[in-house]
């Protein structure tokens, strides 16, 4: 699951010219489902951005949209999942098809209002008109995906020789510590 998050002042959406939703202060969050998402991290993105910590207090980003009890604006998005690398019409191959992606935005908008009673939503798969005035600007990008990458990265992270540790703390067999000349050679 991909999602866009930009702080706001106000957000609104519009399917035919009519206003269906909108919130006061505090997040619109575009959502992007791939075809191998599930429940499990449906939960993980919605504790993510419920609670990432990115409204001011005193002049830091200390506290979560929950914390201000701010409103929440979801809106379906399948182009967060657009491959752009090749040609010049995106390729949205990777984006889940609805029957997959329906139910999962279903699911991830019930977990945001099990913890808010300030979330809207968008119509899923409808045209949309999206207006709002953001504030910071305030922009973040939080991609399911990244948490795994994240995970190898921090048990291959270097240790204090420079040399990468496994997931045990230990070097992999066969390096050296920086500096460490090879053994018969001039």
């Amino acid at each position: 699951m991909r999602a866009l998050l930009q702080r706001v002042r106000r957000a609104s959406v519009a399917v035919d010219g009519q206003s269906i939703a909108s919130i006061d202060t505090g997040l619109l969050l575009f959502l992007g489902i791939h075809p191998h998402d599930n429940r499990d991290i449906a939960r993980w993105l919605s504790d993510k951005v419920l609670n990432l910590r990115i409204f001011d207090e005193r002049g830091k980003m200390n506290r979560s949209v929950l914390d201000v009890q701010g409103g929440i604006l979801v809106v379906s998005q399948f182009t967060l999942y657009a491959e752009t690398v090749d040609g010049r019409r995106p390729n949205f191959s990777l984006a889940a098809s609805r029957d997959v992606a329906e139910p999962l935005y279903e699911y991830f908008v019930e977990l945001c209002r099990a913890k808010s009673n300030h979330v809207e939503t968008g119509r899923f798969g409808a045209p949309m008109e999206v207006s709002l005035i953001n504030w910071g600007p305030v922009t973040l990008w939080v991609d399911s995906a990244e948490r795994k990458k994240n995970r190898v990265a921090h048990e291959e992270r270097p240790s204090a020789h420079g040399t990468p540790k496994t997931s045990h703390g230990l070097r992999p067999s066969g390096t050296r510590l920086s500096g460490q000349a090879d053994k018969g050679k001039a």
